[in-house]
């Protein structure tokens, strides 16, 4: 059943279709959704993201369906508009509007714009179309695997081979939304003071528990981050559950070295998880890296908003003779640079925007970055390796090379890969109660003396 227009939506549906079939034009140009959402008109912002998200959850049956209503591609812009419109109505119960309203809406799209004018007609013989025929069409396209999961085939393939008993549940949990999680400072408050605090608001959410501690906030329904008592003076941030998991496995038996830990973030925009770990050591000395100077600048903001104080540094975490003080670290946290495919609930353009290649160029990467980092751990120390991906070239594939090459590095008990689906991780860990949480990998390394 279709459901309401969201009280927010003021704007003419057809303008909000043009808005997001641009986006969506955007990502086929390789640039992310979140950028090209940036640079939609104001008012038309909250629509059009919505929308967005819904789209690019379901591209994959709306192109293969547009296949099939026209072999041949029609001109960038109508045909965004096109699968825009097929990707948000080819199931009533997912459609954010009555169908023949997105279609009606879609069509005065098309003849509203002056560059897809001349293709309104088009667009409208095939929408009409696919309403006449839509179950035919819909059982056509269910033997296509990119259609039927709505990720490329590559990924689907990678996916099975990765994790061949929980494949489909992974693919599937990409398909919905995520939850809005808060990680609550308890620097501040305890994670059931601040849900008291939320329930005076009339927000309402639930504990959650990272390594069997209370951690942090699921909420019921998501607000804007204005409305989350104690937001600007830094008592809570958003952060999925999953990335909540970073400081604590770093710190866990770190604090025996004294309150003045030397810590590293070393890809640490946009500092979530270098205001946690202060948050969690207040006293540490934490520097915090990033190659590109403007992500940088998100960190300082975290961080100030935390009312922390960190060491920010521009540069390459693998050139370390660019900014290495030559003293060494008694955690090292490598949030390394990842395909995203572990958080595709969230992102759902990943999935459009990789291609299978990045994968190996990605590993390639994290490879030169843990054999740049790890020389500079102390003996005793930890590096806590992560990726924000699901893939096994990018967690465990990576880190057993890593240590059959490095023998003076020991794997303490981590998470290993968690996904949406799985319970059980290698510490029986029930990982993912709620099944809540992105898809992520950890590995714990500890330097031993030889």
């Amino acid at each position: 059943m279709a459901t309401a227009p969201s009280p927010h939506l003021q704007a003419p549906l057809w303008q909000l279709l043009q808005a997001t079939a641009g986006v969506a034009q955007a990502v086929h140009h390789g640039r992310s959704m979140t950028a090209a959402i940036e640079q939609v008109p104001k008012e038309l912002r909250p629509g059009a993201q919505a929308l967005s998200f819904q789209a690019m959850r379901w591209w994959g049956r709306a192109v293969a369906i547009r296949k099939l209503l026209a072999r041949k591609a029609p001109p960038a812009a109508a045909d965004a508009l096109l699968c825009t419109a097929l990707a948000l109505s080819w199931r009533d119960d997912l459609a954010p509007y009555a169908v023949h309203t997105l279609v009606n809406q879609a069509v005065e799209a098309a003849r509203r714009d002056k560059e897809m004018r001349a293709q309104a007609p088009f667009v409208n013989a095939c929408l009409r179309r696919f309403l006449r025929e839509r179950d035919s069409l819909l059982t056509a396209t269910d033997a296509d695997g990119t259609a039927k999961w709505n990720h490329p085939a590559w990924w689907v393939k990678r996916v099975q081979q990765d994790h061949p008993n929980e494949w489909m549940q992974i693919l599937a949990a990409a398909q919905s939304a995520a939850p809005m999680t808060l990680r609550v400072n308890q620097q501040h408050h305890t994670v059931a003071a601040y849900l008291a605090v939320l329930q005076t608001q009339g927000i309402a959410g639930k504990a959650i528990t990272t390594a069997g501690v209370p951690s942090g906030v699921q909420l019921d329904k998501a607000v804007p981050v204005q409305r989350l008592p104690g937001f600007a003076q830094g008592h809570v941030s958003v952060q999925d559950a999953a990335a909540q998991w970073a400081a604590p496995l770093l710190l866990t038996g770190l604090k025996s070295a004294g309150p003045q830990l030397r810590l590293l973030d070393a890809c640490a925009a946009p500092g979530g998880k270098t205001g946690h770990l202060l948050e969690c050591q207040p006293t540490a000395q934490v520097l915090a890296l990033d190659v590109d100077p403007q992500r940088c600048e998100r960190i300082q903001q975290n961080v100030d908003r935390l009312q922390v104080r960190a060491q920010i540094v521009a540069a390459d975490a693998a050139d370390t003779a660019k900014w290495w003080d030559g003293q060494s670290f008694d955690g090292i946290l490598l949030d390394a640079p990842c395909t995203a495919s572990g958080i595709g609930r969230r992102h759902p353009d990943v999935r459009w925007l990789r291609r299978e290649s990045d994968v190996a160029q990605l590993a390639s990467i994290q490879a030169k970055l843990l054999k740049a980092l790890w020389p500079l751990v102390k003996p005793g120390g930890r590096l806590l390796y992560c990726t924000c991906s699901v893939f096994k070239a990018e967690g465990e594939t990576q880190i057993q090379t890593f240590v059959q090459n490095n023998t003076d590095a020991l794997i303490l008990p981590s998470p290993g890969h968690l996904t949406p689906s799985n319970v059980t991780s290698e510490l029986s860990l029930r990982d993912n109660d709620m099944g809540e949480h992105d898809g992520f990998y950890y590995a714990l390394l500890e330097k031993r003396s030889i």
